[in-house]
């Protein structure tokens, strides 16, 4: 099986397991630290896919340009005040969340 095949199935998977979910649900794994916040720019199943293939290079670029990262705790009671839902996909044991409220889908 080729590579860009592998990452393909991956991306299929991915793209089935991921949904919205509202922050209130999402307590418990961000009070653990296993939350990453994907900002709207980023594909979501991308991000996940490199995670899965522990693609450091790339996670390590992403988070010095504040493109992924912990939620921050202003954000997070936003979020749970707001009672926002975002998308979200899980690479265990990270629950990999973006909030496209307010980024325009084409």
């Amino acid at each position: 099986m080729s590579s860009k095949s592998s990452r393909d199935e991956l991306l299929t998977k991915l793209n089935l397991e991921t949904s919205r979910i509202s922050w209130h649900d999402l307590q418990t794994y961000y009070a653990r630290g296993h939350v990453v916040r994907v900002e709207p720019d980023l594909d979501l199943l991308d991000v996940a896919a490199e995670l899965a293939a522990d693609n450091t290079a790339q996670f390590q670029q992403w988070m010095a340009d504040n493109r992924i990262g912990d939620v921050a705790p202003e954000r997070a009671q936003a979020w749970y005040d707001e009672k926002t839902e975002l998308w979200a996909v899980v690479v265990a044991p990270w629950v990999l969340v973006q909030d496209r409220s307010d980024h325009v889908l084409h």
